[in-house]
Formats: C-alpha cells, sequence, structure tokens
C-alpha cells in the first residue's frame, strides 16, 4: 500500500480468499482493504493514539439519506450529547482533495450540521470549523486534538 502522511500503527491484516483485509477498530471487524480504507484507518488510529480522540464516540460508515439517495459518511465523531460534531471524508492517496471532495462533504453536512469538517487523502489533510451563526467556516493549521473541540 501507499506510505502515508500519517503515523504507522500495529496493522491487523489477514487474505481472504483472493482479497486483502484490515481491521476496523470501530467497526470491530475485518472489511476489504482498499486505498481509502488504508487512508482511514490510518487517520482513525490518529485520532484516537496520538489527538486523544475517544473511540467510543467515534463511528465509520454512516448511513445517511438525502431525498432518495443512500450515502455513506466515511467517519463522524459524535459530542457527548451524540450529535454528529465533525465529519471525515477520505480519498485514495492519488485523489486530489479539489473543490468536487468539499462539495460532497458539504452536501453530507447539510443533515449532519457538524462543527468540523475534514477531508483527507492520507497525504494531505485539511480540516475547517463551521460557524454556523456567521454562516461562515475557517480552515485550520492542524487538526485539533480532542481536548480543543
Amino acid at each position: 500500500m501507499y506510505q502515508l502522511n500519517l503515523p504507522t500503527y500495529d496493522l491487523r491484516l489477514r487474505r481472504t480468499g483472493n482479497r486483502d483485509m484490515i481491521f476496523d477498530v470501530l467497526r470491530r471487524k475485518y472489511v476489504a482493504l482498499t486505498p481509502e480504507e488504508w487512508v482511514r484507518q490510518h487517520f482513525v488510529h490518529f485520532l484516537i493514539e496520538h489527538k486523544g480522540y475517544p473511540t467510543a464516540l467515534l463511528a465509520n460508515e454512516i448511513e445517511l439519506r438525502i431525498g432518495g439517495k443512500h450515502l455513506r459518511a466515511d467517519t463522524l465523531l459524535y459530542n457527548k450529547e451524540l450529535r454528529p460534531h465533525m465529519l471525515i471524508e477520505y480519498k485514495s492517496p492519488t485523489i486530489a482533495l479539489t473543490q468536487k471532495v468539499f462539495d460532497q462533504i458539504s452536501a453530507y453536512n447539510l443533515l449532519l450540521h457538524a462543527d468540523y469538517l475534514i477531508v483527507s487523502n492520507g497525504m494531505q489533510h485539511i480540516c475547517c470549523h463551521m460557524d454556523y451563526e456567521q454562516n461562515t467556516y475557517h480552515f485550520l493549521e492542524e487538526i485539533p486534538d480532542y481536548s480543543e473541540l
């Protein structure tokens, strides 16, 4: 797989038939190892092990419904009242973080109203804080520690 701009961790990999699988600590099961999943697992471990995010408030692959469409948010951090606090969208390391990626996460956030949005392709990580009172957002220099949220 790809060398990412994220800390390494003790991977749990296995092969099932002809498919490589990686253990998802949040879903507590092995999932297909794709480039996007590689990024997700590294990023989630980064949040937990280096930024102090509680595993109990994180969830992967959350189903959303927009009209008749069924979509999936890659990762959500909930606040202590179990409302969406941070929405994270992952892309493969070969996918540039373009306006189209921001349009996608923004559409998801119309339903969720999360306070923070993050997009990452494992090489570049972009985080912004939403200000719903002023109808604006501002980009942060780095991913905040959980204690700073």
